[in-house]
């Protein structure tokens, strides 16, 4: 299963490869080494293995990452993702939360000027590359370009702008059976009409569906972060009210606070529901 993970996100990873440069090369350079380290450390002393899940977390917090994170918050990040968000609870399969995404916000929290600030326009390996806003620091109802969006050449976090290569991902992880196809369409649904109930309503700053869509990390998370199957629910019923939760909680932070995202959040606060719900969806089955 984690392998099927790994090859689905190689070709996203390739693309970002091409749009940022040796960039991510360095940060590829310090995750990885970093995070199996600590695998490896907490595995040995408890005389277990490694998984290659620990490959997987490295992979999703690196392309979570903005362009230009420097190369020792990206290393502070996936040291938080390993120890504090998984072998603290015990190692693989045990865990409460995603750890890629605890990694991910931790740092995000904690070096917040980096991690806000951090964006490039696409550019060609790296080389054209200027720093600017991303789609959701644009005011509400601004033109964006949909076509580039949808092609993947728009600025944000390294693995999220490429819309076709995360829907093929989407494709392949559900037919192998690798995710639960419910847990991705509940998640971007429920986002698709709370935006529409939210225009309709004429909210101030309400995105319009398309770029709500397609701008930000909503569709990388929804297929690769929210479906985890160690910090997801694991019953079917409760598997579409955690995605209807993570997908409502993005729009929400989204307009109302001060943060611009909020898919880290999202997902995090549906880990933390996600042992409720299956307690709930079994004793109604009961």
């Amino acid at each position: 299963m984690m392998r099927r993970v790994l090859l689905s996100l190689l070709p996203i990873y390739a693309f970002a490869l091409y749009l940022y440069g040796l960039h991510l090369v360095f940060l590829t350079l310090v995750v990885f080494p970093l995070g199996l380290g600590m695998e490896l450390l907490f595995e040995r002393r408890n005389k277990k293995k490694a998984t290659e899940a620990v490959f997987v977390t490295c992979m999703l917090y690196l392309l979570s990452l903005p362009p230009l994170v420097p190369l020792w918050i990206a290393g502070v990040g996936i040291l938080f993702a390993v120890f504090i968000a998984k072998e603290i609870f015990g190692g693989f399969g045990r865990n409460v939360f995603n750890p890629a995404i605890a990694g991910r916000l931790f740092v995000y929290i904690t070096f917040s000027p980096h991690m806000t600030t951090g964006w490039l326009s696409a550019g060609n390996f790296g080389i054209d590359a200027v720093s600017t806003a991303t789609p959701l620091h644009q005011a509400a109802g601004q033109q964006v370009d949909l076509l580039h969006m949808v092609l993947g050449f728009r600025p944000g976090s390294m693995g999220e702008s490429p819309i076709i290569l995360i829907l093929l991902a989407a494709v392949f992880l559900v037919v192998t059976k690798t995710a639960k196809a419910r847990i991705m369409l509940s998640t971007v649904g429920s986002a698709a009409v709370l935006m529409v109930i939210l225009k309709l309503l004429q909210v101030p700053n309400a995105m319009d569906i398309l770029p709500g869509l397609l701008a930000g990390s909503l569709l990388f998370v929804a297929v690769f972060m929210a479906t985890d199957p160690v910090s997801a629910p694991k019953k079917a019923g409760s598997q579409v009210v955690y995605g209807i939760l993570i997908g409502a909680v993005v729009v929400l932070i989204r307009l109302f606070p001060l943060f611009t995202e909020g898919t880290s959040f999202a997902v995090l606060l549906g880990n933390t529901f996600a042992p409720l719900l299956d307690q709930v969806f079994t004793r109604s089955k009961a």
